[in-house]
């Protein structure tokens, strides 16, 4: 069973990016669910897993701090470490700005989606019945990490066959996860801490950057109408997921 999902997750992932791929002339009403979707995992699957996991040795106040953390820490990679990448031109120091924003941004999903691979392998550790309702769950957000990781490589000037790679290792690093987990062990406190990062990193690229671009240059209503959308569908399948 553990081998189907792995194939599983490989294909949600990678049909996902398809999507994203094959109606690139929509993408502002896919950026605009893909915003909405980003936001709702961190709400109503990483940060819940996070206080979880993490509350046998911290208290809830603590772990939000860290996702304050990962949210903070993902603004300053933005804005300053990134920009060390600029050239004289400004046209052309837009142009790598962006293009590495898009790395940065479909590296984070990447290893997000290596961090789902990893969980679905240790919750086979505890049983198979945890491990399949953990499976469910990840394969559940696959496809719209696959569409989210083609959205942030393409909206910031990149271009279809950079996208198209960034999309083959997200779909890969959660087949990378589950295989990692035969070589350790990671404590449930360890694990809902690094959870917690993630959500930060979730917020800011949802809040702070697909969010504003869903509505730039395009009516307002209908990539508004996507967003909420994309909350509405992770909330509905993730409580699905954990019946």
């Amino acid at each position: 069973m553990l081998i189907i999902i792995i194939i599983a997750t490989f294909i949600s992932t990678f049909l996902g990016g398809l999507f994203a791929l094959k109606f690139k002339d929509r993408l502002h009403l896919i950026l605009g669910f893909s915003a909405g979707a980003v936001i709702g995992v961190a709400f109503f699957d990483l940060i819940p897993e996070a206080i979880s996991l993490g509350s046998k040795l911290y208290d809830i106040s603590t772990i939000t701090a860290v996702v304050a953390g990962g949210f903070i820490t993902y603004m300053i990679l933005d804005r300053f470490v990134i920009l060390h990448g600029h050239t004289h031109d400004e046209e052309d120091s837009s142009h790598s700005h962006k293009s590495h924003r898009g790395k940065l941004g479909a590296g984070s999903l990447s290893f997000h989606s290596f961090i789902d691979g990893a969980a679905i392998g240790l919750a086979f550790q505890v049983s198979a019945s945890v491990g399949a309702i953990v499976s469910v769950a990840v394969l559940v957000h696959d496809f719209s990490d696959g569409i989210n990781t083609v959205n942030m490589i393409l909206k910031n000037k990149g271009e279809r066959k950079e996208a198209f790679k960034w999309l083959f290792i997200d779909a890969i690093a959660p087949v990378a996860g589950v295989f990692s987990t035969f070589f350790f062990t990671l404590p449930d406190s360890a694990l809902g801490i690094l959870l917690a990062v993630f959500s930060g990193f979730f917020l800011y690229i949802g809040a702070s950057d697909l969010l504003p671009e869903s509505h730039h240059s395009h009516p307002t209503k209908w990539t508004t109408i996507m967003t909420v959308l994309g909350i509405t569908v992770l909330f509905v399948a993730i409580r699905l997921a954990n019946l």
